[in-house]
């Protein structure tokens, strides 16, 4: 009987050894050696967050040769994505390519901002050009933006929510005009919750105009482009957000009309607000969004206005004040 009060307390210290190691052993090797490099990159920060969306804007960004890869830890894989880390202009900065769409873009800045030592995100791009008085090269950084993505599609006798921003009626487009009945019908854009570190756990606000931050965006309106960029670049427009891409002159035209809005993007909505840091969008007009006579021009211009939004954002980095290397 007393043996095995002795050899009971060593079988369950046994047990719960075997555990441990299985529990430990359950992570990934990959994974483990991701946090670890992180914690070594962020013992060096904090840093400024950059995204673009797609190979040509990062070709563009990559190509000016201002961004000064970190020698020690020049990157970190995550989720199929490489963070870089470095620096442009002594400021240290962790750019990552999102790729297209909301998702990908709210996936991978919640990522950035969860993992690592960020404290602002520039997100920049190309987008289809909404506003006739500027042109194809120029630079929109926008003072707020909407996602209209958020919408009702109702029968042709639906009735709209009052609360509703605005709708579009099919049949206002048929031809000859007002002939007939549209059974499409008309879409209802919406305001959409917005869940954000300044309000209580669970408790949402309503809103379509997001803002970006106003200390930022009035360092950027000082930005003087490069001459041979051909490119101006306008503060205080405003920008919107669709899941869709927009190349057709009568919706391009309802969306200046109904929204007053000079740039259309499929990402920028997703990089603002929830987390309190400081945000700002750069985009670069790279098409009319259906405003041209034959083809898209993004195709044509779209590596123009990526150099020329690049160009941007090292000007507009250049002035941050902080995140110096050290």
């Amino acid at each position: 009987m007393a043996a095995k009060l002795v050899t009971l307390p060593y079988f369950a210290s046994v047990v719960l050894t075997c555990l441990l190691v299985v529990s430990v052993s359950a992570i990934p090797s990959k994974k483990i050696n991701s946090l670890k490099l992180i914690k070594q990159v962020n013992s060096k920060g904090p840093y400024i967050g950059l995204l673009t969306v797609f190979p040509p804007e990062e070709n563009a960004f990559l190509g000016t040769a201002d961004f000064k890869p970190n020698p020690e830890h020049p990157f970190v894989d995550l989720s199929g994505r490489r963070y870089r880390v470095g620096t442009i202009y002594g400021k240290k900065v962790i750019y990552v390519r999102c790729g297209i769409g909301m998702v990908n873009a709210a996936a991978v800045t919640q990522q950035m901002l969860d993992l690592f030592d960020v404290a602002g995100i520039v997100h920049f791009g190309i987008s289809g050009n909404i506003n006739n008085s500027m042109s194809i090269g120029d630079v929109s950084i926008p003072k707020q933006f909407a996602n209209t993505g958020l919408w009702n599609w109702l029968n042709p006798k639906g009735t709209v929510d009052p609360d509703d921003v605005a709708q579009l009626e099919v049949g206002k487009y048929n031809v000859p005009k007002g002939d007939g009945v549209n059974l499409l019908g008309k879409l209802s854009y919406s305001t959409e919750q917005l869940f954000s570190v300044s309000r209580e756990p669970n408790d949402a606000t309503t809103l379509f105009w997001a803002g970006v931050s106003q200390h930022w965006l009035k360092l950027a309106s000082s930005l003087e482009l490069v001459p041979s960029t051909k490119a101006q670049a306008s503060c205080w427009a405003q920008g919107l957000n669709r899941r869709h891409f927009v190349d057709n002159a009568a919706y391009r035209d309802f969306l200046y009309k109904a929204f007053g809005v000079s740039s259309a993007d499929m990402e920028s909505s997703a990089t603002c607000l929830s987390n309190g840091i400081p945000v700002i969008v750069i985009r670069g007009m790279s098409d009319l969004a259906g405003g041209q006579s034959g083809e898209n021009a993004m195709d044509t211009y779209g590596s123009l206005a990526a150099l020329n939004t690049a160009k941007a954002v090292l000007k507009f980095i250049s002035k941050l004040p902080g995140y110096n290397s050290r």
